[in-house]
């Protein structure tokens, strides 16, 4: 039995994760992305298979900034987008990344925005 390689054990802990976390109407799911240059988030009802709400690195300013600085800003970018929608209650989901780092930066600055996980 070989060792798995990075993306192969993280998509074995993404689909772990997704097996008892769902995205409904009343409280649908954040998505994470991670790329080494970017960071990508997206509200989700799964029961409607739509994207509610989304935000990426790209849409900030963020000349100068370390990754995880940025990451924050796309979280709140998040939150306010999703309060203009109406959404208050969410579930995190970090597909499968270790929630450290970028992805805890951009959870915080969602909760900042006034997300409730």
């Amino acid at each position: 039995m070989s060792a798995l390689t990075i993306r192969e054990a993280r998509a074995k802990r993404k689909k772990r994760i997704r097996g008892h976390m769902e995205g409904t109407p009343e409280r649908p799911r954040v998505s994470v992305f991670r790329s080494n240059k970017a960071i990508y988030a997206q509200i989700v009802d799964d029961a409607a298979a739509a994207t509610l709400v989304a935000a990426r690195s790209v849409e900030v300013a963020g000349a100068g900034l370390k990754k995880s600085e940025v990451a924050k800003k796309v979280g709140e970018l998040l939150a306010q987008r999703a309060k203009e929608k109406g959404i208050e209650r969410v579930v995190f989901d970090r597909s499968g990344y270790q929630y450290h780092g970028r992805v805890k930066a951009l959870a915080e600055g969602a909760r900042k925005g006034g997300l409730v996980f």
